[in-house]
């Protein structure tokens, strides 16, 4: 990834990203494809899933987002 940056390759690499909105996600990190270029992670590309696979992800990033909300609760 620094190479990538340093280099401004806008190479794809797999990456845990913030996304918002991307494969219909919003508010979770989640490991997905992301190009990286001289602004660090520029971008989410987004590959075709099947429904299967878009709906897996999705439980993912829901399952994610409940972990962080009870790590939260546990914080408070």
């Amino acid at each position: 990834m620094v190479e990538a940056i340093l280099k401004d390759t806008k190479e794809i690499l797999p990456a845990a990203v913030y996304l918002e909105g991307e494969y219909g996600i919003k508010g979770a990190a989640i490991g997905v494809p992301a190009v990286f270029g001289r602004e660090g992670m520029e971008g989410v590309k987004e590959i075709n899933l099947t429904a299967a696979e878009t709906a897996m992800l999705r439980e993912s990033a829901a399952d994610v987002r409940d972990a962080v909300e009870a790590l939260m609760r546990e914080d408070s």
